[in-house]
């Protein structure tokens, strides 16, 4: 999906450097490794950002994983309320069921969508560190 390179959606969807879109953001693909499904490396294996800019930066992103998590909630609810027709104690599983097995897609996302939001893409990032 390289069409997206170059965008906020590609550094956030993919997890990658939000500066370069090389390096990954995460030391492991998978995902339900709870022990390592946020475990990320220090700096960006091709440009060399500093993902941790400060003490504690990720705390900030569990702000942005409310956001995401109602989103997970509210598409959960019109599939199984309005498009299944569940009643409403089924549709409160459904929706607590979708909450709890995507808990690290959202983790995940929450993190991406926050580190999107204090750099900036440079397509010339990984040139500089090269030389």
């Amino acid at each position: 999906m390289n069409i997206f390179k170059g965008t906020k959606f590609y550094s956030i969807f993919w997890g990658k450097c939000p500066v370069c879109h090389q390096g990954k953001l995460y030391q492991t693909r998978h995902l339900y490794r709870f022990s390592e499904t946020l475990k990320m490396p220090e700096h960006c294996s091709s440009c060399g950002l500093k993902y941790k800019i400060e003490p504690s930066f990720f705390y900030g992103a569990m702000y942005v994983s409310y956001g995401v998590g109602i989103i997970f909630a509210a598409v959960a609810f019109l599939v199984s309320y309005l498009l299944i027709g569940f009643d409403r104690l089924a549709t409160f599983f459904m929706i607590c069921g979708t909450l709890v097995l995507s808990l690290p897609i959202i983790l995940r996302l929450s993190r991406n969508i926050w580190i999107n939001l204090f750099f900036k893409f440079n397509p010339t990032a990984q040139k500089k560190n090269d030389q």
